[in-house]
Protein backbone atom coordinates (compact mmCIF):
# COMPACT_ATOMS: atom_id res chain seq x y z
CA UNK A 1 0.00 0.00 0.00
CA UNK A 2 1.29 3.65 -0.98
CA UNK A 3 1.30 6.54 1.04
CA UNK A 4 -1.56 7.55 -0.98
CA UNK A 5 -3.50 5.23 -0.27
CA UNK A 6 -2.71 4.53 3.53
CA UNK A 7 -3.55 8.52 3.95
CA UNK A 8 -7.40 7.49 2.43
CA UNK A 9 -7.55 4.29 4.56
CA UNK A 10 -6.48 5.72 7.63
CA UNK A 11 -8.62 9.47 6.96
CA UNK A 12 -11.05 8.38 9.88
CA UNK A 13 -8.38 7.56 12.74
CA UNK A 14 -6.49 10.36 12.49
CA UNK A 15 -6.83 13.26 14.95
CA UNK A 16 -8.75 17.02 13.94
CA UNK A 17 -5.56 18.44 13.63
CA UNK A 18 -4.08 15.76 11.50
CA UNK A 19 -6.91 15.15 9.25
CA UNK A 20 -6.48 18.89 8.36
CA UNK A 21 -3.19 17.86 7.11
CA UNK A 22 -4.32 14.18 5.16
CA UNK A 23 -7.28 16.77 3.33
CA UNK A 24 -4.72 19.50 2.01
CA UNK A 25 -2.30 16.38 0.65
CA UNK A 26 -4.96 14.63 -0.77
CA UNK A 27 -6.43 17.30 -2.42
CA UNK A 28 -3.21 18.57 -3.72
CA UNK A 29 -0.22 16.39 -3.42
CA UNK A 30 1.68 17.66 -6.14
CA UNK A 31 1.91 20.76 -3.99
CA UNK A 32 2.70 19.00 -1.23
CA UNK A 33 5.82 17.50 -2.63
CA UNK A 34 7.14 21.12 -3.71
CA UNK A 35 6.07 22.65 0.13
CA UNK A 36 8.28 23.49 3.21
CA UNK A 37 6.93 22.02 6.26
CA UNK A 38 5.99 25.54 7.34
CA UNK A 39 4.15 25.90 3.71
CA UNK A 40 2.45 22.63 4.53
CA UNK A 41 1.47 23.73 8.19
CA UNK A 42 0.09 27.15 7.13
CA UNK A 43 -1.84 25.69 4.10
CA UNK A 44 -3.35 23.01 6.99
CA UNK A 45 -3.86 25.73 9.13
CA UNK A 46 -1.73 23.32 11.64
CA UNK A 47 1.35 23.54 13.56
CA UNK A 48 5.09 22.34 12.55
CA UNK A 49 5.34 19.05 14.80
CA UNK A 50 1.53 18.48 13.77
CA UNK A 51 3.19 17.88 10.40
CA UNK A 52 5.50 15.69 11.68
CA UNK A 53 3.52 13.59 14.14
CA UNK A 54 1.11 13.06 10.95
CA UNK A 55 4.33 11.58 9.31
CA UNK A 56 5.89 9.45 11.42
CA UNK A 57 2.14 7.79 11.88
CA UNK A 58 2.58 7.12 8.14
CA UNK A 59 5.49 4.98 9.02
CA UNK A 60 7.95 8.03 7.84
CA UNK A 61 11.54 9.12 9.50
CA UNK A 62 9.85 13.16 9.27
CA UNK A 63 8.82 15.33 6.39
CA UNK A 64 11.76 14.78 3.93
CA UNK A 65 11.13 10.86 3.89
CA UNK A 66 7.00 11.35 3.85
CA UNK A 67 7.76 13.38 0.92
CA UNK A 68 9.76 10.64 -0.99
CA UNK A 69 7.15 7.75 -0.55
CA UNK A 70 4.64 10.65 -1.46
CA UNK A 71 6.22 11.58 -4.83
CA UNK A 72 6.73 7.50 -5.18
CA UNK A 73 3.10 7.22 -4.83
CA UNK A 74 2.42 10.32 -8.22
CA UNK A 75 5.17 8.61 -10.46
CA UNK A 76 3.82 4.96 -10.08
CA UNK A 77 0.21 5.94 -10.15
CA UNK A 78 -2.68 5.20 -7.40
CA UNK A 79 -6.21 5.09 -7.87
CA UNK A 80 -6.49 8.03 -5.24
CA UNK A 81 -4.58 10.36 -7.44
CA UNK A 82 -4.85 12.26 -10.83
CA UNK A 83 -1.40 11.52 -11.81
CA UNK A 84 -2.42 7.94 -12.35
CA UNK A 85 -2.73 7.10 -15.93
CA UNK A 86 -5.88 5.22 -16.77
CA UNK A 87 -6.98 2.92 -19.50
CA UNK A 88 -9.49 5.44 -21.30
CA UNK A 89 -7.21 8.84 -20.77
CA UNK A 90 -7.71 11.42 -22.88
CA UNK A 91 -4.03 12.81 -24.86
CA UNK A 92 -4.60 16.06 -22.67
CA UNK A 93 -4.86 13.92 -19.87
CA UNK A 94 -2.15 11.42 -19.63
CA UNK A 95 0.16 13.74 -21.10
CA UNK A 96 -0.47 16.13 -18.20
CA UNK A 97 0.08 12.90 -15.65
CA UNK A 98 3.09 12.35 -17.10
CA UNK A 99 5.10 15.46 -16.80
CA UNK A 100 3.79 16.39 -13.50
CA UNK A 101 5.29 13.26 -12.36
CA UNK A 102 8.47 13.45 -13.96
CA UNK A 103 8.69 17.10 -11.99
CA UNK A 104 7.58 15.08 -8.56
CA UNK A 105 10.31 13.22 -9.65
CA UNK A 106 13.16 15.39 -10.43
CA UNK A 107 12.19 17.51 -7.47
CA UNK A 108 13.04 14.45 -4.90
CA UNK A 109 16.35 13.79 -7.05
CA UNK A 110 17.63 16.93 -6.69
CA UNK A 111 17.28 17.20 -3.16
CA UNK A 112 18.65 13.82 -2.22
CA UNK A 113 21.51 15.02 -4.47
CA UNK A 114 24.93 14.70 -2.13
CA UNK A 115 26.75 18.09 -3.81
CA UNK A 116 30.09 17.00 -1.84
CA UNK A 117 29.98 14.11 -3.67
CA UNK A 118 29.11 15.98 -7.00
CA UNK A 119 32.32 18.41 -6.25
CA UNK A 120 34.49 15.73 -5.76
CA UNK A 121 33.31 13.88 -9.18
CA UNK A 122 33.90 17.76 -10.92
CA UNK A 123 37.32 17.08 -9.38
CA UNK A 124 38.47 13.89 -10.86
CA UNK A 125 36.53 14.50 -14.60
CA UNK A 126 38.68 17.76 -14.84
CA UNK A 127 41.55 15.68 -13.90
CA UNK A 128 41.26 12.86 -15.92
CA UNK A 129 43.60 11.48 -18.87
CA UNK A 130 40.41 10.06 -20.48
CA UNK A 131 37.07 9.56 -19.78
CA UNK A 132 34.33 7.07 -20.20
CA UNK A 133 31.16 6.61 -20.00
CA UNK A 134 29.03 3.27 -19.77
CA UNK A 135 25.87 2.22 -19.92
CA UNK A 136 23.71 -0.45 -20.80
CA UNK A 137 19.52 -0.07 -22.02
CA UNK A 138 17.75 2.94 -20.84
CA UNK A 139 20.78 3.97 -19.54
CA UNK A 140 23.02 3.70 -22.61
CA UNK A 141 21.30 6.89 -23.89
CA UNK A 142 22.17 8.96 -21.21
CA UNK A 143 25.97 7.75 -21.47
CA UNK A 144 25.39 8.61 -25.00
CA UNK A 145 24.37 12.59 -24.10
CA UNK A 146 27.55 12.02 -21.68
CA UNK A 147 29.50 11.62 -24.68
CA UNK A 148 27.90 14.60 -27.04
CA UNK A 149 28.26 16.62 -23.61
CA UNK A 150 31.80 16.13 -22.79
CA UNK A 151 33.10 15.18 -26.37
CA UNK A 152 33.04 19.25 -26.86
CA UNK A 153 36.14 19.31 -24.23
CA UNK A 154 39.86 19.14 -24.76
CA UNK A 155 40.16 15.62 -23.17
CA UNK A 156 39.65 12.29 -24.76
CA UNK A 157 36.24 10.52 -24.26
CA UNK A 158 34.55 7.25 -25.49
CA UNK A 159 31.10 5.94 -24.35
CA UNK A 160 30.41 2.27 -25.14
CA UNK A 161 26.99 0.51 -24.87
CA UNK A 162 28.45 -3.28 -26.01
CA UNK A 163 30.04 -5.42 -23.19
CA UNK A 164 32.33 -6.51 -25.52
CA UNK A 165 33.94 -3.17 -26.07
CA UNK A 166 33.76 -1.70 -22.47
CA UNK A 167 35.63 -4.58 -21.24
CA UNK A 168 38.37 -4.10 -23.79
CA UNK A 169 38.58 -0.64 -22.55
CA UNK A 170 38.51 -1.25 -19.18
CA UNK A 171 41.73 -3.80 -19.59
CA UNK A 172 43.43 -0.83 -21.98
CA UNK A 173 42.57 1.21 -18.87
CA UNK A 174 45.33 2.94 -16.11
CA UNK A 175 46.33 5.28 -13.75
CA UNK A 176 44.29 8.58 -14.51
CA UNK A 177 41.39 7.44 -16.19
CA UNK A 178 38.05 8.01 -15.14
CA UNK A 179 34.95 5.35 -15.77
CA UNK A 180 31.58 6.30 -15.21
CA UNK A 181 29.12 3.52 -15.03
CA UNK A 182 25.48 4.65 -15.08
CA UNK A 183 23.14 2.26 -13.83
CA UNK A 184 19.33 2.85 -12.12
CA UNK A 185 19.15 -0.38 -9.93
CA UNK A 186 22.89 -1.21 -10.02
CA UNK A 187 22.08 -4.60 -9.87
CA UNK A 188 23.06 -5.37 -13.78
CA UNK A 189 25.98 -7.76 -13.37
CA UNK A 190 27.49 -7.07 -16.20
CA UNK A 191 28.41 -3.23 -15.09
CA UNK A 192 29.10 -4.64 -11.78
CA UNK A 193 32.16 -6.72 -13.41
CA UNK A 194 32.84 -4.01 -15.65
CA UNK A 195 33.46 -1.89 -12.76
CA UNK A 196 35.70 -3.89 -11.00
CA UNK A 197 37.69 -4.73 -14.04
CA UNK A 198 38.27 -0.85 -14.30
CA UNK A 199 39.52 -0.77 -10.83
CA UNK A 200 42.18 -3.65 -11.19
CA UNK A 201 43.65 -1.98 -14.12
CA UNK A 202 43.94 1.12 -11.98
CA UNK A 203 41.01 3.59 -13.33
CA UNK A 204 38.83 5.48 -11.33
CA UNK A 205 35.23 4.61 -11.29
CA UNK A 206 32.32 6.59 -10.56
CA UNK A 207 29.06 4.92 -10.09
CA UNK A 208 26.04 7.13 -11.00
CA UNK A 209 23.61 4.44 -9.34
CA UNK A 210 21.80 3.49 -6.45
CA UNK A 211 23.36 3.86 -2.64
CA UNK A 212 24.54 0.51 -1.03
CA UNK A 213 23.93 -1.53 -4.73
CA UNK A 214 26.22 -4.18 -6.37
CA UNK A 215 27.70 -1.72 -8.27
CA UNK A 216 28.16 0.96 -5.34
CA UNK A 217 30.28 -1.30 -3.77
CA UNK A 218 32.81 -1.78 -6.94
CA UNK A 219 32.79 2.50 -7.07
CA UNK A 220 35.44 4.86 -6.25
CA UNK A 221 32.91 7.55 -5.71
CA UNK A 222 29.10 6.74 -6.55
CA UNK A 223 26.37 9.73 -7.40
CA UNK A 224 23.20 8.44 -5.75
CA UNK A 225 19.29 9.99 -6.52
CA UNK A 226 16.49 9.12 -4.57
CA UNK A 227 14.42 8.76 -7.53
CA UNK A 228 11.02 7.70 -7.00
CA UNK A 229 10.30 4.63 -9.96
CA UNK A 230 10.25 1.14 -10.08
CA UNK A 231 12.10 0.23 -12.79
CA UNK A 232 11.20 -3.55 -12.02
CA UNK A 233 7.50 -2.96 -12.70
CA UNK A 234 7.64 0.20 -14.89
CA UNK A 235 8.96 2.01 -17.74
CA UNK A 236 12.28 3.42 -16.67
CA UNK A 237 11.34 7.38 -17.48
CA UNK A 238 11.65 9.67 -14.69
CA UNK A 239 15.58 7.60 -13.49
CA UNK A 240 16.52 8.06 -17.17
CA UNK A 241 15.38 12.24 -17.04
CA UNK A 242 17.31 12.35 -13.42
CA UNK A 243 20.02 10.75 -14.96
CA UNK A 244 20.43 12.93 -18.15
CA UNK A 245 20.06 15.85 -15.57
CA UNK A 246 22.85 14.98 -13.49
CA UNK A 247 25.01 14.29 -16.38
CA UNK A 248 24.32 18.40 -17.29
CA UNK A 249 25.33 19.15 -13.99
CA UNK A 250 28.24 17.82 -13.87
CA UNK A 251 29.32 19.31 -17.78
CA UNK A 252 28.78 22.05 -16.04
CA UNK A 253 30.82 21.70 -13.02
CA UNK A 254 33.51 20.66 -15.59
CA UNK A 255 33.02 23.67 -17.56
CA UNK A 256 33.22 26.40 -14.42
CA UNK A 257 36.40 24.56 -13.01
CA UNK A 258 38.27 24.97 -15.58
CA UNK A 259 37.96 28.85 -15.75
CA UNK A 260 37.31 31.60 -18.57
CA UNK A 261 40.19 30.61 -21.17
CA UNK A 262 38.18 27.02 -21.59
CA UNK A 263 34.62 28.47 -21.79
CA UNK A 264 36.38 30.70 -24.90
CA UNK A 265 36.99 27.31 -26.72
CA UNK A 266 33.97 26.10 -26.16
CA UNK A 267 32.85 29.19 -28.05
CA UNK A 268 35.01 28.30 -30.83
CA UNK A 269 33.59 24.84 -30.87
CA UNK A 270 30.00 26.30 -31.29
CA UNK A 271 31.12 28.59 -34.16
CA UNK A 272 32.71 25.93 -35.51
CA UNK A 273 29.87 24.27 -35.94
CA UNK A 274 27.45 27.01 -36.41
CA UNK A 275 27.51 26.77 -40.66
CA UNK A 276 26.00 22.73 -40.14
CA UNK A 277 22.63 24.67 -39.23
CA UNK A 278 19.81 27.01 -41.26
CA UNK A 279 19.83 30.32 -40.38
CA UNK A 280 17.23 30.81 -37.75
CA UNK A 281 14.02 32.39 -38.78
CA UNK A 282 13.45 34.73 -36.21
CA UNK A 283 15.64 36.85 -36.20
Amino acid sequence: MNTLEKITKHLEHFSKSERKVAEVILHSPQVAIHSSIATLAKMADVSEPTVNRFCRRLDTKGFPDFKLHLAQSLANGTPYVNLHVEEHDTPDEYTAKIFESTIACLEVAKNSLDTTAVNRCVDLLTQAKKISFFGLGASSAVAHDALNKFFRFNIPVVCFDDIVMMRMSCINSSDGDVVVVISHTGRTKALVEIAALARHNDATVIGITAQDSPLAAQCNLVLSMDVPEDTDVYLPMASRIAQLALIDVLATGFTLRRGVKFRENLKKVKEGIKDSRFESLHQ
